[in-house]
């Protein structure tokens, strides 16, 4: 895979690189129906062309990867939402449209890596024992090759265990692999709330998480991902500490409203920007944003990503 190979080397020399935005919460700021249980993650089938216009819009941007919208459809929520038959067709087509979004874009994208994310989060709360996790995601994995998935990105990984049965299934497929590490509360905190040593969202050190997650040898990034902007920081710090490879930054933004958590309009892209120098002093190279991070907000830090002549 030229396009992963050539990312992979400037990744690896500290060349800056853009990476794209949210793509789920974006769906739901379009319009996207937001289910309970379900996030925005039946999006593919049902508004097939709002997906294909953020994936456009962060092409546009100059975005050198773009995930495809599979964080919410893992098996064990299309079994939440009561739609298991759909779990083959929806991963398919969500590949199948940032693919055509990168064809579409024509040679101007030619060095664009798709890639596709895989969560063992539940919605509902229901989450599976570790070997169905293991299980589902190999079907998975394998489903985001077969549709020509260049790259997984396991995202929001909070505990060791599960991360672990996540990385073992999503290794079946023999696709390169990124870990996505998940800080502190959903909702965010300062800085200064997360501990030393680092822990994930519920449950394990980062430290040893980066060292089990290492020895997979289809692992070839680290990234801070649904974390918050306040501590996405000490995330990238705690990544550099422990792992000598490509370190990248998925970072979002929510807010608290009626008890409810919402992303849209939790942080402006000049604010969101503000970040992005110290997350590169940090050791990041790939920088992007998650929930609540839309275009505007990558548009505003893109400049800050241009190489150096």
């Amino acid at each position: 895979m030229p396009r992963y190979d050539d990312l992979l080397t400037d990744a690896r020399s500290d060349t800056p690189i853009l990476i794209d935005g949210g793509t789920g919460s974006e769906c739901i700021r379009r319009g996207v129906p937001h289910s309970e249980h379900g996030w925005s993650g039946a999006a593919a089938l049902s508004h097939p062309e709002i997906v294909g216009s953020i994936h456009t819009d962060y092409l546009k941007l100059g975005a050198r990867v773009i995930v495809a919208n599979t964080f919410a459809t893992g098996a064990n929520i299309l079994r939440d939402v009561g739609a298991p038959e759909h779990f083959e067709e929806v991963n398919r087509r969500a590949v199948a449209i940032a693919l055509e979004a990168r064809a579409a874009a024509g040679s101007a994208a030619d060095h664009v890596v798709v890639g596709a994310g895989i969560s063992n989060w539940s919605f509902s709360g229901d989450r599976p024992d570790l070997v169905t996790l293991r299980n589902d995601t190999a079907t998975q994995a394998a489903i985001m090759r077969d549709a020509g998935v260049e790259l997984l990105i396991l995202e929001m990984m909070v505990d060791i265990p599960r991360m672990k049965s996540t990385l073992e299934g999503a290794s079946v497929a023999g696709l390169p692999i990124w870990v996505g590490f998940s800080l502190g509360p959903e909702e965010g905190c300062e800085a200064d709330e997360i501990g030393n040593p680092i822990e994930l969202r519920e449950g394990g050190l980062l430290r040893d998480a980066v060292s089990i997650a290492s020895d997979y040898s289809a692992v070839d990034a680290m990234v801070i991902m649904h974390s918050d902007v306040r501590v996405a920081q000490r995330g990238i710090q705690g990544l550099k500490a422990a792992w000598n490879g490509p370190i990248g930054v998925w970072a979002h933004a929510a807010r608290m409203v009626d008890g409810a958590i919402i992303h849209d309009g939790a942080i402006s892209p000049t604010e969101y920007a503000a970040h992005v120098p110290a997350w590169r002093d940090a050791g990041a190279t790939m920088i992007g944003g998650c929930c609540g991070i839309g275009p505007s907000h990558i548009a505003e830090l893109a400049p800050l990503l241009t190489p150096d002549p």
